[in-house]
């Protein structure tokens, strides 16, 4: 008989997620109401400083996922999601490395803004519009981790749940923009850890690991008892193969991810974007950590309990173990605390479907709009979004993670090559950058099991189920068409009026920080030509078999 994992006494975390969200609207009312441009609705004015602005970035990175679905893929399937963290945490030094900074120098409020500079309205038109469908893949994993949660919190069904939370959340984050989004997110991010780590250290103290008192590492004393009682646990159990296509999904997935790569342009300066970056870095290896420590400790349950989790309830392991281990109050701050992570990233996603729509669609088409009709158009967008992503979780997919993994790998293929070339290539034009998005989007589409379920690059279910095999092969794919398509059409002298001019030169080197026009900088043929062999092989790599 399948338990039912729920509060006996949902009164008291209906009184702490009031709570929370009672905080929240107040935060972004008095954000926010001072927001008169579009650059306080999606930028916060860009003057917020270095600690907030890098919890609000981690916080808006970490994700419901983190609290409930990767702990259900670790009970599932023992993913060994640590290679997955690595991948994911190096994102962001990477985002600012790579072009956050150049970006930042630009002024722009995504980097669909600075497509529109390097490629044109076109280019940028349809980056947007790839990006609005990543966002609202990512937002919602988090409302179906919403809708979850309350379940488990009221114990009313699932579709209440999504609409009750869904417009709550919608609401709060409409009224707030960027400036209560970024407040509030930093504010979550306390929540969840607090509400993260301090129950597993409870968790493992009742389970006898003698170091409770630091879950993210010191589980090691119970590894002993987990290998006797699973004994592959720890074992690597897919090809190289699969690791490797970690990087394309998950690492180049996420520089292409708007909601991100907004926090840096939320800066004061550069200086401290960069400060930001570690603080959020510092701060995701902490919850990170923990994460595959909850998902050890829910193994370990289940092993030496031999109560069986049924896959309908595997996304509510962290709240499972709290139930069992720890008091109720407890539990439920838990939930408040999974609340929190999934609000912090649904503020930046439906913030960037907002700044897509208003800016880099309806503004381009537009550009006379006053700044009045724009911030409206803003709230309206934001709002749109939100809606669209409640309708969308009324039949979700098995695993709350399953959008949210798929979004990363679109991201890579449609947004990421367009942005790393055009920032360290001149010679990247609008028909390289056209080619690939559009190409590389569709081929990633067919690939994926949702749409074309027989076309697959691998035939496993799990590989293409998180985009990992249609990353593969569509990223190095974009990477190709990007860079032989603009090194062609250049050479073409019926082209050259639509083609790189002096002024994207001049861009190219302003957003570098130099002040003078060099013709051989960033325009290196033998770059391209490696950047070019390395993708091939990467490419034909993915067409191989799959061995697991």
């Amino acid at each position: 008989m399948e338990q039912a994992w729920q509060l006996t006494n949902p009164v008291i975390g209906i009184v702490i997620v009031f709570a929370t969200f009672v905080l929240f609207y107040a935060v972004s009312y008095f954000s926010n109401r001072a927001s008169k441009s579009v650059e306080d609705l999606y930028i916060a004015g860009a003057a917020v400083g270095p600690i907030t602005n890098g919890l609000a970035m981690a916080s808006t990175y970490m994700s419901l996922a983190t609290f409930l679905g990767v702990t259900a893929l670790i009970l599932r399937i023992q993913v060994p999601f640590v290679l997955l963290w690595i991948q994911m945490i190096l994102a962001i030094p990477l985002i600012t490395i790579i072009y956050g900074t150049s970006l930042r120098r630009m002024g722009a409020f995504s980097p669909t803004h600075f497509v529109r500079e390097r490629y044109g309205v076109s280019a940028s038109l349809i980056a947007a519009l790839f990006m609005i469908l990543v966002s609202i893949m990512y937002a919602l994993g988090q409302m179906i981790g919403i809708a979850v949660t309350f379940e488990t919190l009221l114990g009313i069904p699932y579709s209440t749940g999504l609409i009750v939370g869904g417009f709550l959340i919608v609401g709060f984050v409409t009224l707030g923009g960027m400036s209560g989004a970024t407040n509030n997110a930093a504010i979550q991010m306390v929540i969840i850890a607090l509400m993260f780590i301090i129950p597993l250290g409870a968790i493992m103290k009742a389970m006898g690991g003698s170091g409770w008192y630091f879950p993210p590492l010191f589980y090691a004393d119970m590894v002993p008892a987990m290998l006797e009682a699973m004994p592959n646990f720890f074992d690597y159990q897919y090809s190289p193969k699969w690791y490797f296509a970690i990087i394309p999904a998950l690492t180049i997935g996420a520089l292409g991810l708007p909601h991100l790569a907004m926090r840096i342009y939320t800066a004061s300066n550069l200086k401290s974007a960069r400060q930001a970056m570690i603080w959020c870095v510092l701060v995701l290896g902490l919850i990170f950590s923990a994460t595959y420590a909850m998902g050890f400790a829910g193994v370990y349950y289940a092993q030496i309990s031999g109560v069986e989790i049924s896959p309908a309830d595997a996304d509510k392991l962290t709240i499972i173990l709290n139930l069992v281990y720890n008091p109720e109050w407890v539990t439920a701050l838990v939930i408040a605390g999974a609340i929190s992570a999934g609000l912090s990233t649904l503020n930046g996603n439906l913030l960037a479907i907002g700044a897509l729509i208003s800016q880099d669609i309806v503004t381009t088409l537009r550009p006379k709009l006053i700044n009045k009709s724009k911030v409206r158009l803003g709230y309206m967008s934001i709002a749109m979004g939100g809606l669209l992503s409640i309708l969308l979780a009324f039949n979700p997919p098995e695993f709350l993670t399953v959008s949210i993994l798929w979004a990363f790998g679109l991201s890579g293929v449609t947004n990421a090559p367009l942005i790393i070339m055009g920032v360290w290539w001149k010679e990247a034009n609008k028909y390289g950058a056209m080619a690939a998005s559009v190409i590389g989007g569709v081929v990633y589409v067919i690939v994926s099991p949702f749409v074309l379920p027989n076309i697959v690059v691998s035939g496993h279910a799990l590989t293409d189920g998180m985009g990992l095999s249609g990353a593969m092969l569509a990223v190095p794919l974009s990477f190709i068409l990007l860079i032989v398509v603009s090194y062609i059409t250049n050479r073409i002298p019926a082209l050259q009026k639509n083609l790189p001019t002096d002024e994207d030169h001049k861009l190219v080197e302003r957003i570098h920080g130099w002040s003078d026009v060099n013709p051989a900088r960033y325009n290196s043929t033998f770059g391209a030509f490696v950047m070019t062999s390395l993708s091939i092989a990467v490419f034909v790599w993915a067409l191989l078999p799959w061995v697991f």
